[in-house]
């Protein structure tokens, strides 16, 4: 049932063809748009974490974000399993992440909990959940922003869907307000295990997750997609921007990896 649901829900499915009939998010419920508005410039002036899920989060002493505020996504549990840190911002986009781990992501604990709102009927929203007014227009073939990054700085509008999920995670800070956004565990780079069962864009795993910090990430059987980090550096690129002109700054503190876009800053020495 859940996966018929799943399967027709229009985000992240490369090549589909776009459609005249879109949502129309001006009827979104009122009490989300709310939330959203409530919420916006919250932590203005203040600096965030946004954690990507590369090897490298495993080199991040993760007791330090004790006091700080933070951002994670998808399998981000694996990491509260195995040390119990917990993030204050939860978000998750991709649908094959939703229909894997459906159970772990409804029963997360955290201050917030961001999900698209065509997931309205599966994940149902409890007190800290706030449905987001998606707009997947970057995947839709034929769409007149397919593979055109855009960046919204008013969320509780829409929110722009970028190939990766962190991009939308960069408008939600942007929208509470965060001047300074440090990013860590984003590596921007993968290998892809000769077992995968490889499906146009699509990939099923075979073995254990060897591009993630927990092998049972995308382990064996998960589904994931090709990431194309060519078309995450476009909306990185617009984001950059975006927090500079505004007078903000993103930061790349991640141990290695090879996203060299933003200035480098050695996570340890943030604390000091």
């Amino acid at each position: 049932m859940i996966n018929k649901i799943l399967s027709k829900i229009d985000i992240r499915i490369k090549g589909i063809k776009y459609s005249k009939r879109q949502k129309n998010f001006s009827k979104k419920p009122i009490e989300h748009f709310e939330k959203l508005s409530d919420i916006k410039d919250k932590f203005k002036g203040k600096r965030c974490f946004i954690l990507g899920n590369g090897p490298s989060l495993n080199q991040c002493d993760l007791k330090l974000l004790k006091n700080e505020y933070s951002f994670a996504v998808n399998g981000i549990f694996y990491k509260t399993d195995e040390n119990g840190f917990r993030p204050n911002f939860y978000m998750v986009e991709d649908n094959h992440v939703v229909s894997d781990n459906l159970e772990r992501i409804i029963n997360y604990k955290c201050d917030f909990k961001f999900f698209p709102e065509s997931y309205r009927k599966i994940v149902v929203p409890d007190a800290t959940t706030i449905l987001i007014p998606m707009d997947s227009g970057f995947y839709r073939e034929g769409h007149p922003h397919y593979c055109k990054p855009r960046f919204s700085k008013n969320v509780p509008e829409k929110i722009f869907a970028g190939q990766s999920v962190t991009i939308m995670q960069l408008q939600m800070a942007y929208h509470l307000g965060f001047s300074e956004v440090y990013l860590i565990g984003m590596d921007f780079s993968y290998d892809l295990p000769e077992s995968t069962v490889v499906d146009g864009c699509l990939y099923t795993s075979q073995e254990d997750d060897l591009n993630h910090f927990h092998p049972d990430y995308f382990g064996k059987g998960k589904k994931w997609h090709d990431p194309q980090l060519d078309r995450v550096l476009m909306n990185y690129k617009l984001c950059k921007d975006v927090f500079e002109s505004d007078g903000r700054k993103v930061f790349n503190a991640t141990v290695g990896g090879k996203l060299e876009l933003f200035d480098r800053v050695a996570y340890s020495d943030l604390f000091i």
